[in-house]
């Protein structure tokens, strides 16, 4: 899990923006158009990376089809501190969401 973690936040180009998502989820689930909205993106591209992060068994979906919230696995849970350090890395290295 370590090594995908960095990978998808850190060394690929969807990164900066999957960081953003985790940052947000961090602080309370939320469905993909609370997300759209606070991180001011196209619904389809915070989609998009949510489908990325689910299919790495990052992020999961509770509740109804639209309403669906997102929240993090149990094994990403267990690595929290993977997490962290590569969110802590992504801020020292100035990497700009774009």
């Amino acid at each position: 899990m370590e090594g995908v973690l960095w990978y998808l936040l850190a060394s690929s180009r969807g990164g900066p923006t999957r960081t953003r998502l985790l940052r947000v989820l961090e602080d309370q689930p939320r469905n993909a158009n609370q997300l759209a909205d606070e991180l001011d993106l196209d619904y389809t591209t915070v989609r998009h990376h949510l489908d990325v992060l689910m299919d790495n068994n990052v992020v999961r979906r509770a509740g109804g089809d639209y309403g669906a919230v997102y929240l993090f696995t149990d094994q990403v849970r267990t690595n929290w501190d993977t997490v962290e350090e590569i969110l802590e890395a992504v801020d020292a290295g100035g990497n700009d969401d774009p």
